[in-house]
This record gives structure tokens, sequence and C-alpha cells, in this order.
């Protein structure tokens, strides 16, 4: 970076990157709310379609000079970048969408603090990046964390295989999600909006089938008026104002300050779980939240 592209007020930037990446982690914990309040208001499946199809208009209008300028780049990584959306994208929030059914918004918080770990795992057996000791305990206090929330701070429960449901469907779409993260490091150099729009496009189109699946069991439903409010909701909270939070964020303090930010996605959920929905938060879910954050500091270390 030249001496011209460094920021004129570097504690104001600092400053505005503080405020935009603390916005996205409040909108990312409020998004376990959403898919709380979803619940009999829209189906899991038509959510998730609409979630991507809203987000994928939007950005074709407002983005559509970049990604014209980004599309010879774009094209030839088509069955990629379709995998990734897919993954990331689709497979996730069906998984955290329907796991709202059987859970609360602040297990799903906790159970979602832990993809920083998950990134780190799945890094080293993909890339063989190598962890310290120091980073492997950091993972192992976050797997702790994630055990004392599906156990519900009861051991026995995960001896006898006794788990809630839609926290192991969480543990599955966090796996996913840090496999869609692993392999963000092979995208395309592209703008990120560009990115985001073709990644938004097939997510929409890999939800399709989801629903012809979920209207031949019956259990399709279109969102009531509080509904449609929710899928607006998610299409430019969590979705489109969250990621453009992030990407200036990253543009102004960059990526390792910024990543940071994303622990207190836990904490909001967790405040806002208990205030909006008047849900417990008992001593297991202090205990649970302190692993997996102290696990999520020392995997970020490199000592």
């Amino acid at each position: 970076m030249t001496n011209s592209e460094l920021p004129s007020h570097p504690r104001r930037s600092a400053g505005r990157a503080y405020a935009l990446l603390t916005l996205t982690a409040l909108a990312w914990g409020a998004n376990t709310v959403f898919g709380r309040l979803a619940v009999d208001r829209v189906s899991p499946m038509i959510l998730v379609a609409l979630r991507w199809l809203v987000v994928s208009m939007l950005l074709l209008v407002f983005a559509r000079r970049q990604l014209g300028v980004d599309w010879p780049v774009l094209r030839r990584r088509l069955p990629f970048l379709g995998a990734m959306g897919a993954l990331g994208f689709t497979a996730f929030n069906a998984l955290y969408y329907t796991a709202a059914h059987f859970t609360t918004a602040v297990n799903m918080g906790i159970v979602q603090g832990s993809v920083p770990v998950f990134v780190l795992i799945l890094a080293f057996a993909v890339d063989r990046t190598r962890t310290t000791p120091t980073q492997g305990l950091g993972v192992a206090l976050s797997l702790l964390g994630v055990a004392v929330v599906a156990s519900a701070g009861k051991p026995a429960r995960l001896m006898a295989l006794d788990v809630n449901p839609g926290d192991l469907l969480m543990i599955v779409a966090c796996a996913l999600y840090a496999g869609y993260t692993v392999a963000l490091r092979r995208r395309p150099e592209v703008s990120a909006f560009g990115l985001l729009t073709v990644m938004a496009g097939a997510a929409f189109i890999a939800s399709i089938p989801l629903v012809v699946a979920e209207w031949v069991a019956g259990d399709l439903q279109w969102p009531t008026p509080g509904g449609w409010l929710l899928v607006l909701a998610v299409a430019i909270l969590p979705s489109l104002m969250a990621q453009a939070s992030f990407i200036r964020g990253v543009q102004l303090i960059g990526p390792g300050r910024a990543g940071v930010f994303v622990n207190l996605v836990p904490v909001f959920a967790a405040i806002l779980g208990v205030t909006f929905l008047s849900e417990p938060f008992e001593a297991f879910h202090a205990v649970a939240l302190a692993l997996v954050l102290g696990g999520i500091w020392l995997s970020e270390r490199r000592v």
C-alpha cells in the first residue's frame, strides 16, 4: 500500500471501521432471532430461496456495472462459484433455519461462534496449514464449549447421544460454512460485489430443489405478512448490509483486525435472544460462551 492509499485520518478511519464491524456482528447475531421468529411464519426452504432471490435482485440492480467488469473472469469459474454458493449460502442457511425450529437463538449463536475453529481444523486437513500448540488448545476449548451447549451442560447426554437435533444441525451447518470459508482462498480475483452476485444467484438456483422437496413433504409454508417482513430483514440485514459493512471494515483496518469482530456474533446472539425472545440464559450457556470465545482467542494466536 502506497502512502497515497493510506487513510488520511487513521484514528477516524479505525473508529469508522470498528462501528461498521460491530454493526456486522450485530446483524449476524440478529439472524439467530430472525430464524426463531420465522417458525410458523415461513418454512425454512422458502425462507432460504426468497432470501437469495431478493439479494440477487438487489445486487443485479445496484452492482450490475461491477458485475459487467468482473464477468469475463467470473464466467471461467462458474462451476466453482456455483458450488460455493450452494455450500456456503444454500446448505448453510437451510440447516440454519431448520435448526431454529428445534433450538434457541442463544444456542445457535454460541455454536455459530465456533466457525473460526472449524476453519482452522479444515485448513489443516485440506491445506496442511500448520497450527501451534496454543492454537490446538484453542480448538479443544471451543469444541468443548460446543459440546457443553449440545449437552445442555450434562455430559451424560452426550454419552447417551441425547443431543438436541437443532444443535446438531447447527454444528453441521458451521462445518459446511467453514468449508466454504477455506474454499474462498481459491476465489477469483474480482470485486466482492461481483463475486457475491454470482454466488447469491447460484444459491437461489440451488435452493429450488429444496423448496420442491419441502412441498412434496407437505411442509411448505408461504410467508405470512410477518413472514414477508422477515424475508426482507434477512435479505437486507445479515446479507447485504452486513456484507457491505464487513467489506468496508476490512478495507479500513485489514482482514486480520477485522476478523476479530466476528467473535462478537455469539455475544450479540445471546443478548438478543434473551431480550427479544425471553429465552433463558443458564449457567451452562455462560460456561459454553466463555469456552468458545476463549478458544477462538487462543486459536488466533500464532505462538
